[in-house]
C-alpha cells in the first residue's frame, strides 16, 4: 500500500512537471512535494500545501506581504483545506506553520475590516448590519473550528509572532510547538472587541488555568515563548524556526505511521470530552471500539508489537 501511494505521488509529480524542491524556510534540509490526492486539487491563494513525509500535509500560511494576516479569503480557506484535509485517504496528520514569512501571523487584516466597514457604511438599518456581521463572525468561527473538526491531528509550528486570530488558530490545534523567538499576544482588546472565534474558549482550557486565561484577554500583554512553554500553550521550544519545522514534521511523520483509525478515533473522543462528562466521554469511546476493535489495524499492531519485528503497515482509510 504505501510503495503504491509513493509510486502515484511520484508518477502525479511528474506529470505536473513539479520536481522535489527545498522547503523554503532558509537553511532547511527537508525535501518536500507538492500535494496531489487521487480525487482532491488543493489550490490556495493564501495558503501553500506539500508533503514532506508520507501521510503527513504541511500547510503554510502564504500572506508573507501581510505579515500571514487574516483576510476573508484566508478564513475562507482554512475552511475549506481541513474540511478537504479531513476526508483525505493520502494524510494522516497535519503540519501547521507561517511558512516563510516574518511572522506566524499578524493577527486580522486590518486592510480587510477597513473594507468590512465601507460594506456597513452602505447599510443603514442596524439589524441588517448585525445581519452581515452574524454570518461574517460564524464563518470566521467555522474556519477556525475545522482545526478541531478534522480528525487529522494537527501540529501547529509556531515563529516570532502570533497575534489575534493566530492565538485562535494554534488553541484549536492538537499540538503546539515554537521557536525560541515566539511570543504571543490576545490583541483583541486593544482594538476595542471581545475575541470571538475561539480563543475565550478554547485557551482556558488549554492552559488550566481561568486566572492567566483572563489576565491575557484582558489585559492584552505580549507573553513569550518560555512563559507559553510553562503555562502549557506550547509543548516544546526549539532554538530555530528551522528546528522548529524539522522537530514538528518528525512529530507528525511518527503519528502518521500509527493506525489511523486508533489515531483519529483518540482525537475525536478527546475533543468530545472537553465539553461532556467523563461518563459521556466513555459511552462514546466504548461505542466506537466496538467496531475499531474488529478492524485489521488492532490485529496488524498487536502482532507486529509482539514481534518487535517490521513496523505495521496500515492501509488507507
Amino acid at each position: 500500500m504505501i510503495k503504491n501511494c509513493v509510486s502515484v505521488l511520484k508518477q502525479s509529480t511528474k506529470m505536473l512537471g513539479q520536481p522535489t524542491v527545498m522547503n523554503n524556510l532558509a537553511g532547511s534540509s527537508l525535501p518536500v512535494r507538492s500535494l496531489c490526492s487521487a480525487n482532491t486539487s488543493y489550490n490556495f491563494e493564501t495558503l501553500k500545501l506539500s508533503t514532506p513525509a508520507e501521510f503527513v500535509v504541511h500547510v503554510e500560511l502564504n500572506r508573507p506581504d501581510r505579515l500571514n494576516a487574516f483576510n476573508k479569503r484566508m478564513w475562507i480557506e482554512l475552511g475549506e483545506c481541513f474540511s478537504r484535509l479531513h476526508d483525505d485517504p493520502d494524510c494522516r496528520a497535519i503540519v501547521l506553520s507561517g511558512g516563510g514569512a516574518k511572522h506566524f501571523t499578524a493577527g486580522i487584516d486590518l486592510l480587510d475590516m477597513m473594507k468590512l466597514g465601507a460594506e456597513l457604511g452602505e447599510i443603514d438599518d442596524i439589524g441588517r448590519k448585525a445581519r452581515l456581521f452574524e454570518g461574517l463572525i460564524k464563518l470566521y468561527q467555522d474556519s477556525i473550528s475545522s482545526l478541531e473538526r478534522c480528525y487529522k491531528p494537527v501540529v501547529a509550528a509556531v515563529h516570532a509572532a502570533c497575534v489575534g486570530a493566530g492565538v485562535d488558530l494554534i488553541t484549536a490545534a492538537d499540538i503546539r510547538y515554537c521557536s525560541w523567538d515566539a511570543w504571543f499576544q490576545v490583541k483583541e482588546v486593544d482594538i476595542g472587541m471581545a475575541a470571538d472565534v475561539g480563543t475565550l474558549q478554547r485557551l482556558p482550557k488549554v492552559i488550566g488555568s481561568q486566572s492567566l486565561a483572563r489576565e491575557l484577554c484582558f489585559t492584552a500583554r505580549k507573553f513569550k515563548s518560555d512563559e507559553a512553554a510553562a503555562c502549557g500553550l506550547i509543548s516544546k521550544v526549539f532554538e530555530s524556526r528551522e528546528d522548529l519545522i524539522r522537530g514538528a514534521v518528525e512529530l507528525a511523520t511518527e503519528l502518521a505511521g500509527k493506525s489511523p483509525l486508533a489515531v483519529q478515533g483518540t482525537k475525536k473522543n478527546m475533543v468530545y470530552s472537553l465539553d461532556h462528562t467523563n461518563q459521556e466521554g466513555l459511552d462514546q469511546i466504548r461505542e466506537m471500539n466496538m467496531a475499531n476493535l474488529q478492524s485489521e489495524d488492532f490485529i496488524n499492531a498487536v502482532m507486529a508489537s509482539q514481534s518487535k519485528g517490521e513496523k505495521p503497515v496500515f492501509a488507507k482509510l
